[in-house]
């Protein structure tokens, strides 16, 4: 995750609404609509700053698988970008903190689309899996919703050039690097490949 904005206000929800309190590793489908549900009525807003530091609330992060039939929009963060520790490392997934005046995950995720992402379209996002990694310090204050989304053969590129690369991959070319994608994009890659979703999304 990349470093707070001075002031930064992010949804947050308290530990003891989340299904099992958190005390699982990976994605979890079991419990996604109600948790959801959670979210809109217990969710609030505090300053990130003090929540990176509290695992007793989780920071909620829509977090978007986007495929284009069986391959992966992959993305590779170069060394211009500000944070040392992702430089070379690849990721299959768009998101971030959610802020007021994002209007939910949805809200969020649509604006994490328009800011990531060029393209002439919106496609559906679909929720698909929790994601949760308490084994770092960062993952204790995280919690991914995991959404995947169909391109549909329509073609999509990053917006940020000097910070991103990025482009569809097959199964094979992101199991190639999957020793260098980010802690999420693996769990998130390897769930799918090893059958936990159909291959991909439903596309309408």
């Amino acid at each position: 995750m990349s470093p707070a904005p001075a002031g930064e206000e992010v949804l947050v929800v308290t530990r003891d609404l989340v299904p099992e309190r958190g005390g699982w590793l990976g994605l979890r489908t079991a419990g996604l609509e109600s948790f959801l549900d959670v979210v809109a009525a217990h969710g609030h807003y505090a300053p990130r700053e003090r929540m990176e530091h509290d695992p007793s609330q989780k920071q909620i992060i829509p977090y978007l698988v986007l495929r284009d039939a069986d391959a992966y929009f992959l993305m590779r963060r170069t060394r211009a970008g500000g944070d040392a520790r992702l430089h070379d490392r690849w990721s299959i997934g768009v998101g971030g903190h959610l802020n007021p005046g994002d209007d939910g995950l949805l809200g969020g995720l649509r604006r994490e689309w328009r800011e990531e992402l060029v393209a002439d379209f919106e496609p559906d996002f679909e929720p698909f899996a929790l994601l949760n990694d308490d084994t770092t310090d960062v993952g204790s204050v995280h919690l991914g919703v995991v959404f995947l989304a169909d391109a549909a053969g329509r073609p999509v590129v990053v917006r940020e050039t000097d910070k991103l690369t990025g482009a569809f991959a097959s199964p094979a070319e992101v199991a190639a690097v999957a020793d260098r994608l980010e802690t999420w994009s693996r769990i998130v890659f390897e769930a799918i490949e090893e059958g936990l979703a159909v291959t991909s999304p439903r596309s309408r």
